[in-house]
């Protein structure tokens, strides 16, 4: 059962309401502004009827922030929570709050071309829906992905049903393909499991549960889909006319995504971020888990969007968040957002070659005053203390150079000599106590995690754990963090909530290539398991005229196609569209073993493994 606040947490929420500019309700006008149409409640559902998303769950969010939800934070959830079509200037329009991204429609000759249609085919056609009611009935002539990440394409056929796609020029930035398969599928199990702390989708909603996760509401749980790209963007400068919507783009790889690019629109003097400048302080590294990205790099972008655009532009839109307006205030946004990811990474590199470490540098880092007092420059989805460590990693990796910290035990052997140095694990929950009641909560939740995964059954220990997770949530500014305490306090006391939405759908199994898909087999092996087997298998992709040369050996699994001296054990002759169903009842021609000694030696992701008990 949830617990209140504790004091020291209200009094931490008492001074941050006094410290922050409260008082200015600019964000609230820009997030109403251009508001067409808003429906009470947005409830979509799948295909079995269940909600995949649902405005209705934050309708507590008004009025002052409870003692249990940080008051900026709450600020932010009031704002992201905020739903309907809006009009960005006139022939732009975004529908916001249907999911975790934005989608945003431009008009053109004949339709309306589309940019990244959010995470779930459900929520994106439900958006289409309310476009076409208040600004009818335009076909879809053009989609365009900002980048690889799932909230920005996963509903492409949500307003692409069927050979509706056929002949409409689908649009990403070079190296889409290959960083959204790298994410979703290579560690795609893993990740989704982590997302579920992340985003907190399984949490009930309320002051006690999930508020928001800071970029917006949360996830949707519906179907992923994704459509190829017909044309990738290779160049800043690039300019590209569909429909009569002129655009001109500028890339932006290695930033919020690996493959990235923001664009102009000079017919209306608008120009798309991307998900590079948002209402918030994004992540260098989330919580989920992903490639570190390079915030100097990101804030060169920024610059050079400035740079580019900024003696034009009249209004600076993005993916998540609501736009700014105004060419002084727009570009003023654009500058602050960069100086802030400019600042993070300087200030940590200077601080990591005077000899801190990642934790030092995070506790000691500190903004300028003018930035700690803009909003969007808060840290309601990345944090500067878990980005600071992140631009460590990317630097200098997971060691920090201290020999003690080089060859530790893991986590298991560690907690149970820690609890049995400090006396059982009945001593150290006895003793965690007062720390507790005094709002040590970091430190309460370093040992009797130490208690937790030494003895998993300790009720006690798991008990005062879930607590102290809930206090460091309730305390959190950062959606992502409230969501992981909060997460981590629900499994505590109920059990695993599993991975509610995952991004490896069928869309995007079917756009590997074969050798992505032999790749995706390799991180499967159980290596010690098949360290003894051999088996070669000739893969024949029929409509492509490639013969691939898979090869099982020492708990390895290659793939070449080149020619080969020797044949293979076996032989399987099947079509690209065929390849991704490749099983135990696919024909094979030669020795029926190969396969099954193959297949065998692959392991099924866990997608509820563990995170707070071992």
């Amino acid at each position: 059962m949830s617990k209140p606040a504790a004091a020291t947490i209200e009094t931490q929420h008492e001074h941050l309401a006094k410290s922050l500019p409260f008082h200015d309700r600019q964000d609230f006008a820009d997030a109403r502004r251009g508001l067409i149409a808003a429906p009470d409640r947005v409830l979509i559902t799948g295909s079995g009827d269940e909600p995949v998303w649902d405005t209705g769950t934050y309708g507590f969010l008004a009025g002052e922030a409870p003692a249990t939800v940080n008051p900026s934070l709450w600020r932010q959830s009031q704002l992201t929570a905020v739903h309907g079509l809006f009009e960005v200037v006139p022939g732009i329009y975004q529908v916001r709050g249907y999911d975790l991204s934005n989608i945003t429609f431009i008009e053109g000759t004949a339709g309306v071309v589309v940019i990244d249609p959010l995470i779930s085919a459900e929520t994106a056609a439900a958006a289409l829906a309310l476009y076409r009611e208040h600004r009818g009935d335009r076909p879809v002539t053009g989609l365009l992905y900002t980048h690889s990440h799932v909230d920005h394409f996963g509903g492409a056929r949500g307003v692409l049903p069927g050979d509706l796609a056929d002949g409409v020029p689908v649009i990403a930035p070079s190296g889409f393909v290959e960083h959204t398969v790298s994410e979703n599928v290579y560690a795609g199990p893993a990740m989704a499991r982590r997302a579920a702390y992340m985003y907190g989708a399984a949490l009930p909603r309320g002051p006690q549960g999930q508020v928001g996760a800071g970029l917006g509401q949360t996830t949707s749980t519906g179907t992923v889909t994704l459509i190829p790209p017909t044309t990738f963007v290779e160049r800043t400068g690039e300019e590209l006319t569909v429909d009569g919507v002129r655009m001109i783009f500028q890339m932006a790889p290695g930033s919020e995504a690996p493959s990235e690019m923001h664009f102009y629109l000079p017919d209306h003097r608008a120009f798309c971020a991307a998900e590079n400048a948002t209402h918030n302080l994004h992540n260098i590294l989330t919580l989920r888990g992903a490639e570190v990205r390079d915030p100097r790099a990101w804030a060169g972008y920024l610059s050079e969007a400035i740079e580019l655009f900024g003696g034009d532009l009249e209004v600076v839109f993005a993916s998540h968040h609501w736009p700014t307006w105004g060419r002084q205030r727009a570009v003023e946004f654009l500058g602050r957002q960069r100086d802030v990811y400019a600042y993070l990474h300087d200030q940590t590199v200077r601080m990591l070659n005077a000899g801190l470490t990642g934790p030092e540098i995070a506790e000691a880092f500190q903004l300028p005053p003018a930035l700690e007092q803009t909003w969007h420059a808060r840290g309601y989805y990345g944090s500067f203390s878990h980005n600071v460590k992140a631009v460590y990693q990317r630097y200098l990796g997971w060691y920090d150079g201290n020999p003690a910290r080089l060859w530790p035990h893991p986590p298991v052997e560690a907690a149970r000599r820690y609890v049995d140095f400090m006396g059982g694990a009945d001593v150290v929950v006895a003793r965690a106590r007062p720390y507790f009641d005094g709002g040590d909560f970091r430190w309460v939740a370093e040992v009797l995690n130490h208690v937790v995964f030494a003895e998993p059954d300790h009720a006690e220990a798991r008990a005062l754990l879930a607590d102290t997770y809930e206090q460091l949530g309730y305390g959190s500014e950062n959606g992502t963090w409230r969501c992981v305490y909060l997460t981590g306090a629900y499994e505590l006391r109920h059990g695993s909530v599993g991975t509610p939405a995952t991004a490896a759908s069928a869309d995007l199994v079917a756009a590997l290539t074969p050798e992505q898909l032999f790749d995706s087999f390799a991180i499967r092996v159980n290596g010690p398991r098949c360290w003894d087997d051999v088996a070669t298998v000739d893969v024949d992709v029929t409509d492509l005229g490639v013969v691939y040369r898979l090869t099982l050996r020492n708990g390895v699994l290659t793939h070449t196609r080149a020619p080969q001296a020797e044949p293979a054990a076996a032989t399987i002759r099947v079509t690209s569209a065929e390849l991704p169903g490749l099983g135990p009842a696919t024909p094979i021609e030669g020795d029926p073993g190969a396969l099954r000694t193959l297949l065998g030696a692959l392991d099924a992701p866990d997608i509820d493994f563990a995170i707070v008990t071992p």
